[in-house]
């Protein structure tokens, strides 16, 4: 019913450094953590506002090396159907899908420019949640409230998506000497964009956070350790964005009025 929705953020955080991540998004963002109590791994849990918001760990051990890292899930109603579609798009599946007691199965992939991204299949409920329930959220803070993809060929890219998940194009924005910033919508709502690489130094996703005061949350992440690396700037909406980097080293960005109201 979903199908093509951000459901989830996950946080793989460097090892040992678990508890001053979770700390970190605590003051930041408002967010309260607790221990799901999962079998043989230490995984956390944050929500705010009584939503479920996001997951984190320490980076699994079949990929260490990698640098502390957030993880967008998306929706989808058919996780197998999914991966054989994602395969056939030339996408890459990295973990295969697997149940998670009493919340769905997931799998993480990549498309073909090496995006990494996640895929949930929640568990059924009746009645289902309505579509403002759980992660995601553009009108309340301390939820997701965007995804942007940078992206070596973000025209493919585009493609892949919207055969993979229904996205549809909306406004092309240029942006000066970085070329096309693309928006996308699911289910005629806009959630987020596309572009070039920029400065990162592989294709990947960046979760934006709602805040209620930019310039407020800026002075929490610098407070709590954190480093602001772009911004505050004004964007279409109107609304103001910034880019950060949590003191282990995960991107992230915020976004909502400049101050609070």
């Amino acid at each position: 019913m979903y199908h093509g929705k951000p459901c989830w953020f996950e946080l793989s955080t460097e090892k040992g450094a678990l508890a001053a991540a979770t700390a970190f998004y605590s003051k930041v963002f408002d967010w309260d953590f607790a221990d799901s109590g999962m079998d043989g791994m230490t995984y956390h849990l944050a929500s705010h506002g009584g939503d479920m918001i996001a997951g984190a760990m320490e980076m699994p051990a079949d990929v260490v090396g990698m640098p502390p890292a957030w993880m967008i899930y998306l929706d989808v109603d058919d996780i197998d159907a999914a991966a054989a579609k994602i395969r056939s798009l030339g996408g890459m599946i990295f973990r295969e899908p697997a149940d998670i007691p009493g919340t769905g199965r997931f799998a993480i992939a990549a498309d073909p420019q090496g995006a990494a991204f996640g895929l949930l299949e929640p568990a059924p409920m009746d009645p289902n949640p309505p579509v403002e329930a759980g992660a995601w959220n553009q009108r309340k803070d301390g939820h997701g409230n965007w995804i942007e993809l940078m992206s070596t060929d973000p025209a493919a890219g585009f493609d892949f998506y919207a055969a993979l998940f229904g996205w549809t194009r909306s406004r092309a924005v240029e942006m000066d000497g970085m070329g096309t910033y693309q928006l996308f919508a699911w289910q005629g709502t806009d959630i987020g964009g596309m572009m070039g690489l920029g400065n990162a130094p592989q294709p990947c996703w960046l979760p934006y956070f709602g805040v209620n005061g930019v310039k407020a949350a800026i002075d929490r992440i610098t407070g709590a350790g954190g480093t602001v690396l772009h911004g505050p700037v004004e964007v279409p909406g109107p609304a103001f964005i910034a880019m950060a980097r949590d003191p282990q080293g995960a991107h992230f960005a915020i976004v909502g009025p400049l101050e609070a109201s």
